[in-house]
């Protein structure tokens, strides 16, 4: 399956980077890029992730890395990441481009 990432997606790895960066610009580069290989992971196992508990649709799931949530659609044969956020925070549906 081929992993798209939407602009909600790509922002806030944008900003996961720019905050971390504060401290040191090393480490928030190579922590995005963990996040990335984590959900691009999901290509061969697109299940693997679990549904998301504040929105009932089965086709949008989520998968854990550290304390962050990837929240992606199974979209035919494609995989849409549609956000990523620190764990803590529940999904708000108006949040994500379904």
């Amino acid at each position: 399956m081929k992993i798209q990432w939407t602009h909600e997606a790509l922002e806030r790895l944008f900003e996961i980077e720019d905050f971390i960066s504060q401290d040191s610009p090393e480490q928030a580069e190579k922590f995005v890029d963990q996040i990335i290989e984590h959900a691009e992971s999901l290509s061969d196992k697109p299940l693997r992730g679990r549904a998301v508990p504040e929105i009932s649709n089965p086709n949008i799931r989520e998968l854990i890395f550290r304390k962050y949530r990837i929240v992606y659609k199974i979209n035919g044969n494609n995989i849409d990441v549609l956000t990523v956020f620190e764990g803590h925070r529940l999904s708000r549906i108006d949040e994500i481009e379904v």
